[in-house]
């Protein structure tokens, strides 16, 4: 299959780390692209970056890792805790971040900061976060029914960004009777993005049911111009393949698919570059990854305990499918040192095998949920009064 083009940045095999809140931070980065270079198993610290020392221009990368998703307000204000959130390690090539904004003017303030103080090398918009207390302020996945809007934060985002590629991450629109993806695929193309990924949900279906690839297909048909991603429902490498041919997509943007599963994307690499998928982890190679995730998450907050506590919500996913009794697995979601994480997991069966049927949802699966919106909001698809600063609330998704 073809690689992807980003601007100046080739992506092979086209594959793409969604921004997740609380989740893709560089430790989780590290992990996801050690294994797309072949360095995971077996790690126990850091390894060389193959790909670290070449220069920040045109280049070919072995999938593109998208930071958390970075509030522009926050950018701009120099929050202390965004500050932190957009740090890249010397390897990360090209450095990814997603922005989120409401505003066209601090989105354009936020974007010329990020390229005169030399911050990232590529900037994803969000507008597919589904969150009510987002939504109903007008932001995120509501955004896209107001076409002006749309178009002056993409058009502000695009000019400051010179010659830095700005792709957008959206959703297909707030509900079945309000759909928006082909409308703002088309502003898109017309503003100057790169490319666009389309979660195949709505904002009323959350997480819940099923993607729909088929809009995947119809926004391609629709936009032939520039690359389209397709997200949503991608468990496995095959399914990555799967959509790929169904809907002639250009890529992949992959989420709840890696909760817990960092060597996913060595599975897609070898899989797009038919070496063969690799042997299924068991156990034992499970927890080795489990106490280096802890660690490098430790060494990036600068306290070994503030990581292990910020690792506990990963235990779970880690472990879906194990014969691991429900006692061990509070036991090991409530360490607090590494110490006490490696002691638990040595005391279990570490010879399991990968277990049948371990792959499949992970995270957030509600779906058929109100969308709450501004009063009015869908009166009216380009008057754009209702949207304010309030909107620019610290949280992600889509």
């Amino acid at each position: 299959m073809s690689s992807l083009q980003i601007g100046p940045h080739t992506v092979q095999p086209p594959v793409v780390l969604a921004p997740m809140a609380g989740i893709t931070n560089a430790p989780f980065r590290t992990l996801c692209r050690e294994f797309a270079e072949g360095d995971g198993w077996g790690a126990g610290g850091p390894k060389p970056q193959a790909l670290g020392s070449q220069s920040p221009g045109e280049r070919s990368s072995r999938g593109l890792f998208v930071s958390e998703m970075i509030t522009t307000r926050a950018l701009v204000e120099r929050n202390d805790k965004t500050m932190q959130l957009i740090h890249f390690d010397a390897g990360e090539r090209p450095r990814s971040i997603q922005l989120y904004g409401v505003d066209p003017v601090t989105v354009g303030k936020a974007v010329r900061m990020i390229v005169e103080e030399d911050l990232a090398d590529h900037i994803d918009l969000n507008f597919g976060c589904p969150v009510p207390k987002v939504t109903r302020k007008g932001g995120g996945s509501a955004l896209p029914y107001k076409r002006h809007l749309l178009r002056a934060i993409l058009r502000e985002a695009v000019t400051g960004a010179g010659e830095l590629p700005v792709t957008m991450k959206m959703r297909k629109g707030i509900d079945d009777d309000h759909l928006t993806y082909l409308d703002a695929g088309r502003i898109a193309v017309e503003e100057g993005v790169t490319a666009i990924a389309l979660h195949g949900r709505t904002t009323a279906q959350h997480y819940g049911g099923t993607a729909d690839w088929d809009a995947i297909a119809r926004l391609k048909e629709h936009v032939p111009e520039i690359p389209v991603l397709g997200n949503g429902d991608i468990w496995s490498a095959d399914d990555a393949v799967r959509m790929m041919r169904e809907t002639g997509c250009d890529g992949v943007v992959v989420g709840r698919g890696c909760l817990g599963r960092p060597w996913l994307f060595g599975d897609l690499v070898a899989t797009f570059e038919g070496t063969g998928a690799p042997k299924a982890p068991g156990l034992r190679e499970v927890a080795a990854v489990m106490v280096r995730h802890a660690t490098l998450l430790g060494e990036w907050l600068g306290d070994e305990a503030r990581g292990v506590i910020d690792f506990r919500k990963h235990v779970a996913w880690y472990l879906k499918g194990f014969a691991v009794g429900s006692e061990m697995r509070k036991r090991l979601a409530i360490s607090s040192s590494l110490a006490e994480l490696a002691e638990g997991l040595h005391e279990l069966d570490l010879d399991q095998p990968w277990p049948i049927g371990a792959d499949g949802p992970r995270g957030r699966t509600s779906g058929n949920n109100r969308v709450v919106l501004p009063d009015g909001w869908l009166r009216d698809p380009y008057d754009c009064a209702g949207v304010g600063e309030d909107a620019e609330l610290d949280t992600s998704g889509g």
